[in-house]
Order: structure tokens, then sequence, then C-alpha cells
């Protein structure tokens, strides 16, 4: 296929799925703009707020979601919440006042148009995001390359975001990069796995996007990253990116949604979504990935069916109609998890997932 390597089970992650939905997401509630209060900003309310991930530190869902202040250019930035626990399984979540705080901003030349969509997770014990910066050559008519890219911050000892570096691909292949996006990390024993969604042009002159995981290389584990004095930020080159789940013929695209959750000894389980190719809605289903040391990472299953769908009218009608877009997964409990989600490019959901019920539908798409 030419840039990538592909697992030789990527094509069969899309012939076992059909389009359909079996939703098994509990709506919770939602945040609303005007239930948002930025601290230290000239703005009260954002304009929209969504497509949030989120951490669980004792009973708070700590919150990173994508905000906007204006429309001219729809830039993003991307705030904290904590919300609690309790908020979200009583149902109250919709009708309680959160006060907010940006964490992230536009600073450099890989973010500067905007930073959106963040996926935050745990990683060395050290809380995590990974958002899409939209880069410098994001409006550029004539550079039609590295449109977004996905950079990583963490939370340091006074709870302050740092950015660390931003993710590329190896020379020979970056002009060929549009935008990379959709990405968290995850740590087995010693190695550093970038999970990404790059959109590429292809030799024949086509484009197609991609679910890949790729290597990072050490200087990643010791955030000894730096900014240059030109504003940027040092880039980390990926490396042996393989393809592990493929579009089904009726949609135009996946991408990774949630970081995932471990579910068994190095078993992961994680949200993708998918956009069809007749109304271009955003759905979810969910896959199961494997690590195995002599192999990687092997797609075991794919919920043959879409897991969730939009429903609800914050779902259906909002700034991008018929979209939900997870972007969070939290394991309360070895049956129950959350689910944090975009819903319309203008809220943020809050489900309820029974994780045996899920785990029943990923044993119909067994792909080993």
């Amino acid at each position: 296929m030419g840039m990538y390597r592909e697992h030789p089970l990527a094509k069969e992650s899309a012939k076992v799925r059909v389009f359909k939905t079996y939703d098994i997401v509990e709506r919770l509630g939602i945040i609303a703009p005007d239930y948002i209060h930025i601290k230290r900003f000239s703005v009260e309310h954002p304009i929209a707020i969504f497509n949030a991930s989120a951490v669980l530190e004792d009973d708070v869902i700590v919150v990173y979601a994508r905000i906007v202040v204006g429309y001219y250019m729809y830039i993003s930035a991307i705030v904290k919440i904590e919300v609690p626990l309790d908020d979200a399984l009583t149902k109250t979540i919709s009708h309680t006042h959160y006060p907010a705080e940006i964490v992230i901003r536009p600073s450099v030349r890989q973010d500067i148009w905007g930073c959106e969509d963040p996926r935050a997770f745990m990683m060395n014990g050290i809380k995590h995001v990974i958002y899409t910066g939209r880069t410098i050559w994001y409006f550029n008519p004539v550079e039609r390359r590295e449109r977004t890219i996905p950079i990583m911050t963490y939370e340091d000892s006074e709870g302050v975001m740092r950015k660390v570096c931003a993710f590329v691909h190896p020379e020979g292949l970056r002009g060929n990069v549009i935008s990379d996006k959709d990405s968290f990390a995850l740590k087995i024993g010693n190695e550093v796995y970038l999970f990404h969604r790059p959109h590429v042009k292809l030799p024949d002159g086509s484009e197609e996007f991609y679910a890949v995981v790729s290597n990072v290389d050490d200087r990643l584990k010791h955030y000894r990253c730096s900014v240059s004095s030109d504003y940027m930020l040092e880039e980390i080159t990926v490396a042996d990116t393989t393809v592990l789940l493929k579009k089904a013929n009726f949609e135009i695209k996946i991408g990774w949604g949630t970081p995932p959750i471990e579910v068994g000894r190095e078993r992961y389980l994680m949200l993708v979504h998918g956009i069809d190719k007749y109304i271009e809605a955003y759905r979810a289903y969910a896959a199961l990935l494997e690590y195995r040391k002599d192999e990687g990472f092997v797609p075991v299953a794919v919920t043959p069916t879409y897991i969730m769908e939009p429903k609800d009218p914050y779902e259906v009608y909002g700034d991008r109609p018929y979209v939900v877009f997870p972007c969070g997964l939290i394991k309360l409990s070895e049956n129950e998890a959350i689910v944090v989600y975009g819903a319309a490019d203008y809220l943020v959901g809050f489900g309820r997932m029974d994780i045996n019920e899920l785990m029943s539908e990923l044993d119909k798409g067994k792909l080993t």
C-alpha cells in the first residue's frame, strides 16, 4: 500500500461490519456552553464546547474539552473542568454550572491556528493530553501538507499542562501527509506507541485516511523536548507505522476515538468513530486490540454494528449535525464505563455503558 505496513487482519476488521447501530450507551446528560464559566478570560461562556476527553481522579471526572469563543476562524483552545462523578451518575450534570480553566492554547507554529480534540490519559503515573494542533499552514492554499499534527502535553507538579513535542512522519513521507489527528499514546513495558489517523496523498494522486499505530523514540520518555527560538516545538519522528483498522465499504473514513481501557492482560478496548458516505454522520463502534510481544498490536475483534449513534436532539442538531464523537472512556468497575463525547460539535455529552454487554458484541465480531 506504499506508505505503511498493513496488519493482515485490518481488511477483515472492515468486512465483518455492517451499516447498522445497536446503541448500548445510556445517556446521562450534557454540559452546555452557557453552563460553563471560563476563569480569568475576557469571555465568560464559550460559543461551543465539545469533543471532550476525561480521566477519573478519586470521585471527580477531570474533563478536557475543546472550546470555541469566536466563529470567524473557529480557533479552539482546551479547557479543564472538574465534574463530580455523582453529578453524572445521578443525571444532574445537565443542570449544573461548572468553572472552566483554559489549560492549552495556541502558542507555537504547530498549533497557532487552534488546539483541537484532546485525548487525556495516564502514563507513568502522570496525566497527559495529546491534542490536534492546527499548524501555521492550516489556511495556506499553497501548502497542503501537515495542516494538523498531534501534540503531546503533560501535567507538571504544579498542575500546569506543559507542551512536550509534536509528532511527525519520517522525512521521506512528510510531504505526503495532509493532516494527522485523533491521537493518544500507550506505554507497554519500556515502549511508547502513538495511535493516530493520518490523511495522506498517495502516489496515484488519490487520498486516504488510515487508523495506525507507530513507535516513538526515547526522547519522549524523558521529556527532554523544548521550544526553539522560532516558536517550534521539538519534533519526534514516528516509526514502524502499521495500519490496524480499515474503513467499511459504507464509510468515508474512520478514526481513533478514545484512549483504551484494559480489559485483560495486554488486551485493550477502545471506541472508534466512523463517518458514513451517505449523510456523513459520525457514529461509534468498538475495537479490541491485543498486544503481543512478537507481533505488536493485533486487532482481535470489532463490534459488527455501531454501538452509539446520534439520537437525542442535541446530538442530531448543532454546529455539525448528526455527530457523536467519543474521546474519553473511563472504567468505573469491571462492568461499567463512562463515555465522554462531543455532541453535534456544540455540547459535551456523558453516557454509561455496560462493559459485559459490549464484550458480548465484540464476541460477534472476532477476527482471530
